[in-house]
């Protein structure tokens, strides 16, 4: 897991795979003035669901895994906090892995959680159990950058 601020976002790109993509593509639009939407940036390969989101209690947010994807996370214009906990260590399972879907989630506790300001960015690993969306009556925009991991 990484978490930082956009303006350090360049430190990660050779550990992220196309993270030097998106931040083009992040830098050379208003994130704010795009419709929420789905937008492929280099086929299934990186895209960027950008959603306006209404966070909850933590009791009410699962935690999930991923297995073909990372998640870049980046709440724009409002703070969310997140959770965390090692995949190989969540057992509660809520649903099963789905492939279609590329998520698993559970009902296990997060190990820790932290608050993820605008204008920062949590990355979350095949690796990494994480609990988004904690943010109780809040309504902000966030954006779900998802890019392939390499094989």
């Amino acid at each position: 897991m990484i978490l930082d601020t956009l303006e350090n976002a360049d430190l990660y790109f050779d550990v992220v795979p196309r993270f030097s993509e998106f931040m083009e593509f992040y830098n050379n639009n208003d994130m704010e003035s795009i419709p929420a939407c789905k937008i492929k940036l280099q086929g299934n390969d990186l895209f960027v669901n950008i959603q306006d989101f209404k966070g909850k209690e933590e009791k009410d947010c699962k935690m999930e895994s991923h297995r073909d994807y990372i998640d870049i996370q980046i709440p724009v214009n409002g703070d969310e906090r997140m959770g965390w906990k090692a995949q190989v260590d969540c057992q509660d399972i809520i649903d099963e892995y789905n492939e279609g879907k590329d998520m698993e989630t559970y009902r296990d506790p997060s190990t820790t959680t932290f608050l993820v300001p605008a204008g920062h960015f949590a990355v979350f690993f095949p690796s990494d159990g994480h609990r988004p969306g904690i943010a109780p009556g809040q309504q902000y925009r966030k954006l779900i950058v998802k890019t392939r991991v390499e094989q």
